[in-house]
């Protein structure tokens, strides 16, 4: 097997008399590095948009949700302190879930309003960290204030200490007939996190928030913190056995799926069609190997009358073609990680210089070309463009071992 290595890596560093065939080989090495660094950057952009999706989610959506078919949960606490108890959940915080208008300065907006404890909330989202004025714990019982998302703020008009009216769909009978549910607010915080819930999330006290929707006494809802927020579909399919008829749980990736599966689809769809761009390089390398053969007939000639074996012949070219793709890999590999290490900064580079901006956070949640290489990406991608470079070896390999010598050596 040795001498078949010598002979690959021989044919690779020696002069062609044919310079079309040197080229060709080029371009293929640099076909097959630029396949494999445009699919490592891209694969790891993709894997930054959906980490830094599931970041915004999660800031305001919990791992679990238990609640209840009916009209809230009563005994509340008694549930908190039987599900803090549970395997792999670090924190139960109570939630009154409701929709209502906001209405200041001439401008309304429709909201979910969530009422919450500040001090339970900690310990089940990090809603504090995403403050960009006011403080979480503002959110004082009996003092009605409210936390709006930033572009609802912008969208009403409203600053610290603004007031507005909160309209609730839960009607009231009076001497006139039914009205809707009214009240005054004061806005006591803003907060940042992205995605739709800056224009459409608003924040109260939860006792505050459960007289506005008439819930006194009661919640909505539980949310649960986990350890490992991918073990959520397991809990909650643990606790849906345990639940009574009148509850259930939801886990976070039921409350977005088609965003998740759409992001999925969309990196596999991704991984396939750029793939292309490796296969195009690689039957580039074929069509080189193929001149190769027709170059070398002299040489595997007199290989073959010294003795050498048709496995020989197969494994010295299928050598050479290994070697051809694997300097395109790993340069292909070495450049893709350090530009997805880079992108972020050489897109904002890009923007600044040419005063242009690539992303809107109103299209695409974000504002930045996130990325996070995942090297399970970049070794599948490597075996890909190693498995590829292999078959592409097979055919010219056969037909080198199938030259017969007399006939080539007749004209020599």
């Amino acid at each position: 097997m040795q001498l078949p290595i010598r002979l690959g890596l021989r044919y690779t560093r020696a002069k062609r008399k044919n310079h079309f065939i040197s080229f060709i080989s080029l371009v293929s090495t640099i076909g097959i590095a630029l396949g494999v660094a445009v699919l490592i950057t891209v694969l790891s952009v993709m894997n930054g948009f959906d980490e830094q999706i599931k970041t915004r989610i999660l800031s305001m959506v919990p791992h679990v949700t238990v609640s209840s078919y009916g009209e809230g949960i009563s005994d509340w606490s008694l549930w908190r302190q039987r599900l803090i108890k549970l395997k792999h959940v670090k924190g139960v915080a109570p939630v009154v879930n409701g929709q209502g208008m906001l209405s200041a300065n001439g401008s309304n907006g429709f909201a979910i309003i969530q009422g919450i404890d500040p001090e339970l909330e900690k310990t089940v989202l990090p809603l504090a960290s995403k403050m960009v004025s006011g403080r979480l714990s503002d959110l004082k019982a009996g003092h009605y204030g409210i936390v709006l998302g930033q572009n609802m703020a912008a969208n009403l008009g409203v600053d610290l200490g603004s007031k507005l009216l909160v309209v609730v769909p839960s009607a009231s009978l009076s001497p006139v007939g039914f009205l809707p549910r009214l009240k005054q607010v004061t806005v006591v915080g803003i907060f940042h996190v992205g995605y739709q819930f800056d224009s459409s999330y608003a924040l109260m006290n939860i006792n505050d928030a459960a007289r506005v929707f008439n819930m006194p006494g009661k919640v909505s809802g539980l949310q649960l913190r986990l350890d490992n927020l991918y073990l959520a579909p397991q809990v909650v399919s643990a606790l849906t056995k345990s639940l009574p008829l009148s509850m259930t749980a939801m886990d976070w990736t039921a409350q977005n799926p088609n965003l998740f599966q759409a992001l999925k689809m969309e990196k596999t769809m991704m991984f396939f069609i750029l793939l292309l761009i490796i296969a195009v390089a690689v039957f580039n390398m074929l069509s080189t190997l193929v001149m190769l053969v027709t170059d070398k007939q002299a040489d595997i000639a007199i290989l073959r009358t010294m003795g050498m074996s048709s496995a020989g012949i197969i494994n010295t070219f299928i050598v050479q073609g290994m070697i051809t793709g694997g300097m395109g890999i790993i340069l292909g590999v070495i450049g893709g990680v350090a530009l997805a290490f880079n992108v972020t900064e050489i897109v904002n580079f890009i923007q600044n210089l040419f005063h242009v901006q690539f992303l809107s956070s109103s299209v695409y949640y974000i504002d930045f070309v996130p990325s996070k290489v995942e090297w399970t990406d970049v070794v599948h991608i490597t075996l890909a463009a190693l498995l590829m470079s292999f078959i592409a070896t097979l055919y010219p390999a056969w037909r080198a071992s199938r030259i017969q010598p007399a006939e080539v050596l007749r004209y020599e």
